[in-house]
């Protein structure tokens, strides 16, 4: 399907979208009846036989079954994108990343281009998208629609809307539509881009490692 999206003109990314709507969402066992087979399958275990190593026969397909119950109670979409976390995390998005970033590193042929687009992409991500999510919350909060959580500040909100100018994938995948017919205004924009991504998590880190409560140290 991805090679026929390809093909078609289409952007191959459009595939996975539509892949996702075929994963079932519903799990094969609701939680009442799993947790009724879990009852009904721990009855074999006495519990005054606290002492025993060795399981019957018996015991072991028991557990077998409540352990092939749990696979069955969680949804074939959670558990598709659960098994997926590791790698989506820290091989898929960072070779997405480099591959699509085309950013040279020197100073030949165009590298480390800095110019107007570069900026624009910069206060986008630093100050576009900060003013957007935090007076769209405070608004929210001002009108009574919503509050803040029980421990959240203002300085933790700061933290995390900072948090939201980390754009690298999708940034990248939008300069890439909007200026892929000048590959100067691509390569600031790119440069923007990695920018922006690099302070917005450096100043998120920082806001929040003040505003967060010092965790006491384990013994």
């Amino acid at each position: 399907m991805w090679y026929l999206f390809l093909q078609s003109g289409i952007h191959a990314t459009i595939a996975g979208v539509v892949a996702a709507f075929t994963v079932p969402a519903t799990p094969h066992y609701k939680i009442g009846k799993y947790i009724n087979r879990i009852r009904e399958n721990i009855a074999v275990f006495p519990a005054s036989d606290k002492e025993s190593v060795v399981l019957s026969k018996m015991q072991i397909n028991v557990l077998k079954s409540i352990e092939s119950s749990s696979d069955r109670v969680i949804s074939p979409l959670q558990s598709l994108e659960d098994s997926l976390h590791g790698m989506v995390n820290y091989i898929i998005l960072p070779l997405f990343a480099f591959a699509n970033a085309g950013v040279s590193l020197t100073a030949d042929h165009g590298g480390l281009e800095v110019g107007m687009a570069t900026w624009a992409v910069l206060a986008g991500l630093l100050a576009g998208k900060f003013a957007g999510i935090y007076f769209f919350t405070w608004l929210v909060i001002k009108m009574g629609f919503a509050g803040l959580l029980k421990g959240m500040t203002w300085v933790n909100l700061t933290g995390i809307c900072l948090l939201g100018g980390i754009g690298f994938t999708v940034s990248l995948f939008i300069a890439n539509l909007s200026f892929g017919d000048s590959p100067v205004l691509l390569t600031q924009a790119k440069m923007g881009v990695i920018l922006g991504t690099v302070l917005a998590g450096v100043l998120a880190y920082l806001v929040l490692q003040f505003a967060l409560p010092k965790q006491p140290a384990q013994e």
